[in-house]
């Protein structure tokens, strides 16, 4: 059995649930586990290494916006990190998000390059670790980063927001940093960005498919009266989540769509900021950011269409979440949504807006409300267990 140490941004929210149930299994099989994490709260039932402190990340924060600088900031808390690596020796590294302000990824790569003997997988939730500033790309229609992202950046007001422009310089020393490693195995999330992985410079690297998954037993069809709690029994619910909504995840096309909807349907967006909830018309409810899962899912279950109206997913969590509970599905013909959907729902042109609604009123006739266990949690952690153990 070997020693395993995750490293992520933060301990909760998707990738934090995704590390924590990967320490799960492997837990289970036998494997010793610590999940290091730079912000948010610790962990009860997990053994977790803090990264920094509250002050560090601030101070990364400013080195960032003010000389784009994500991912070279946190030196101190970084050293001190790694003499916590070298205590516990271990013989598995899983980096998960290595940006979000609270490490350095010189120091930290420095370190991996210096001991071949440890197996390292990094699993790539978005698109940071190839170019020289953004996650995401495909809504500004950039591929800049597939020569070097010289000139001006498309995504410097997004995140990892920033004053200057040192896109070039970013993209130079990530390649630099990132590559050279021995012993290192990549992981998409979908096809879609294994694809574009192969573009990059880290193309070199053995890049493997891992679907998300999630658990089937918390996930499925559940019967409620959430309905009549926001007094809309009456109504078809087209149903939106996001942890942070913004133009790419499809705020603006919500918005539209609300002009379109008859009286029958009622759109309903969990995961709205205070601000965004006093801007809706009368036919979207606003619901708070949540983490209840019991919540999420009473939701999923009673809409009759779920919408993901983002044109930028690596993966797309809330779609399958709403797949296992049973729920028709509408994604666009974007990213990599189009791989997770198969009968469970429709794909729909981005360029073709004006029949949206038509699609989503075809969608709650034509597509049964039959939950699908293709992403189930234990496909997922016993392919990871795989990988850890060999393969």
């Amino acid at each position: 059995m070997s020693r395993i140490l995750f490293i992520n941004s933060v301990c909760n929210g998707s990738t934090g649930t995704i590390c924590k149930n990967l320490y799960k299994a492997a837990e289970a099989e036998g494997h010793e586990c610590i999940l290091a994490f730079g912000r948010g709260n610790s962990l009860n039932g997990y053994k977790t290494i803090r990264i920094g402190t509250k002050l560090d990340v601030y101070f990364h924060v400013l080195k960032a916006r003010l000389f784009d600088a994500s991912g070279f900031g946190s030196k101190r808390a970084t050293k001190k990190f790694i003499k916590e690596i070298e205590k516990y020796k271990p013989e598995i590294i899983h980096l998960h998000n290595i940006h979000g302000y609270y490490i350095n990824i010189e120091i930290l790569f420095k370190y991996l390059k210096e001991h071949p003997e440890i197996k390292k997988i990094w699993t790539l939730h978005d698109c940071w670790s190839y170019t020289g500033h953004c996650a995401y790309y495909t809504h500004v229609n950039c591929d800049k980063w597939k020569n070097g992202c010289k000139g001006m950046c498309l995504n410097k007001n997004e995140y990892p927001k920033s004053v200057l422009n040192r896109v070039k310089k970013n993209y130079i020393k990530k390649n630099m940093i990132f590559n050279g490693l021995s012993n290192l195995k990549l992981v998409t999330p979908s096809e879609w960005l294994k694809k574009e992985v192969e573009y990059s410079f880290l193309k070199n690297y053995s890049i493997r498919v891992i679907y998300n998954g999630i658990n089937t037993d918390l996930f499925k069809p559940t019967k409620s009266d959430i309905k009549r709690n926001y007094n809309i029994e009456n109504k078809k619910i087209i149903l939106g989540v996001a942890s942070t909504w913004d133009k790419r995840k499809g705020m603006d096309i919500f918005l539209k769509l609300s002009t379109q909807i008859d009286q029958d349907f009622q759109i309903v967006l969990i995961g709205l900021s205070d601000n965004l909830t006093k801007i809706l018309p009368c036919n979207v409810i606003g619901i708070k950011r949540t983490e209840s899962v019991e919540e999420l899912v009473k939701w999923y279950s009673t809409a009759e269409v779920f919408f993901n109206a983002s044109i930028e997913e690596t993966f797309g969590m809330t779609t399958i979440e709403a797949i296992c509970c049973g729920t028709p599905v509408l994604v666009f013909d974007k990213s990599a949504l189009p791989e997770v959907v198969e009968s469970n729902g429709l794909i729909v042109q981005y360029d073709n807006l004006e029949n949206l609604y038509q699609e989503i009123k075809r969608a709650c006739l034509i597509i049964p409300k039959t939950p699908s266990l293709k992403f189930s949690l234990i496909e997922f952690t016993s392919q990871y267990l795989r990988l850890y153990e060999g393969e």
